[in-house]
């Protein structure tokens, strides 16, 4: 190998080094934290409206505008948002167990959003 040839290599192998890792982090999926004051938007909901129909009984649910509203019972309503921290894909809510499953990677969120399972780590 001369001199010309090594250094290319050098030259290539370093700029590699140098890349790989910020191409690795670009490709991170990143979240926004959330919000855990409850100081979050206002979002009204007509439960009068028939779409929001599912919210008329304990344990029922609606998702409007990438927030999930449940229905505690006893005119206890709690809201948050619907979109898993892992990975960003929309929970639901199971009234049976009282959780929010996420469908992609098994993440479970208690009630009031708190991580029951990862995945995730982060609260919704």
């Amino acid at each position: 190998m001369n001199r010309r040839e090594l250094l290319r290599t050098v030259v290539v192998g370093g700029t590699t080094l140098l890349v790989i890792p910020a191409v690795l982090q670009a490709c991170k999926k990143d979240t926004d934290t959330a919000d855990e004051t409850g100081g979050g938007s206002k979002l009204t909901v007509d439960l009068s409206n028939p779409d929001n129909a599912a919210l008329n009984k304990a344990g029922g649910y609606i998702i409007v505008s990438n927030v999930i509203v449940i229905n505690k019972g006893n005119d206890n309503y709690t809201a948050m948002s619907s979109i898993c921290t892992h990975a960003g894909c929309t929970v639901s809510y199971s009234a049976a167990a009282n959780n929010l499953p996420c469908p992609c990677h098994g993440s479970l969120f208690d009630i009031g959003g708190a991580v029951l399972k990862g995945p995730a780590t982060k609260p919704l």
